[in-house]
């Protein structure tokens, strides 16, 4: 079997495995969608209050509380991912048979999660974007250019998640337990990535700031090409280069931690 369709197998893989968790996947249709309602009014009367906040109108606003509520599973914001059972690999000691596997120790975990970013897009966030675009006024193109761009974007920021991802997974090598890291990450996740408040709504150098870090790339740039907010051209870029840096810092960080397990296992 060649390289692309062994990672190509583990991506079905990661997608078969969450798509047997039908009672887990119902509930949380349920959960996206009436926490989809709740902030949705919660925006209405911010926007009532602030009209144009962020440089968004109120159908833009919802527009982006449902695509939120697409991609909080889908991306793993709050975690819980390919990294959770990394972690405890490496906890474990299990990683050890991981790094004997004739196949690269990141391409398979990433092969993986995007298997499981690919059920939980289909099986949990497409229902409660249709619901708010059945329910609530949105932004929606209309041309099929600006849905492919947007398809790009959605994939890119699956990677730069995994990638982030993987590096607080591989941080266990050296902290031996990943509660305090996995707490972390959730919190940053939510707030970094625009989940709460868009990233656009954030003043002055602090505004300046959250946009330009990577958790910019999950949700605030597909969020910004479905509603024509930013060039194409731009925002896959600035996606991409998170990307590459992020899966770069991945690889050399695993690099390290390889040495580390060999030392100790002699």
């Amino acid at each position: 079997m060649g390289a692309g369709r062994l990672y190509l197998a583990v991506a079905v893989g990661g997608f078969r495995r969450y798509a047997t968790y039908r009672l887990a996947t119902a509930a949380g249709v349920f959960t996206n969608t009436v926490f989809g309602v709740i902030l949705v009014f919660t925006y209405l009367a911010l926007w009532e209050e602030r009209p144009g906040l962020g440089g968004y109108d109120q159908a833009q606003a919802v527009t982006y509380v449902w695509l939120g509520q697409c991609l909080f599973a889908t991306l793993a914001i709050q975690g819980g991912g390919a990294e959770k059972e990394l972690m405890e690999r490496i906890r474990t000691g299990e990683v050890a048979v991981d790094l004997y596997r004739p196949v690269d120790l990141q391409l398979w975990w990433l092969a993986g999660d995007l298997g499981r970013a690919a059920f939980q897009l289909l099986g949990r966030g497409v229902v409660p974007f249709l619901f708010g675009a059945v329910f609530f006024p949105m932004t929606l193109p209309t041309d099929v250019g600006r849905w492919a761009a947007f398809t790009v974007t959605l994939v890119l920021a699956a990677v730069v998640s995994f990638a982030i991802r993987y590096l607080v997974a591989l941080s266990v090598f050296w902290l031996l337990d990943g509660t305090g890291v996995n707490q972390a990450l959730m919190i940053a996740g939510v707030f970094f990535s625009g989940m709460l408040l868009p990233l656009n709504a954030f003043p002055g150098a602090f505004g300046e700031v959250v946009r330009v870090l990577p958790w910019a790339a999950q949700l605030q740039m597909p969020a910004d090409v479905l509603m024509g907010e930013t060039g194409v051209s731009g925002a896959l870029a600035f996606q991409a280069g998170w990307a590459v840096v992020l899966l770069a810092a991945g690889r050399a960080l695993q690099s390290a931690a390889t040495r580390r397990v060999v030392v100790q296992g002699g």
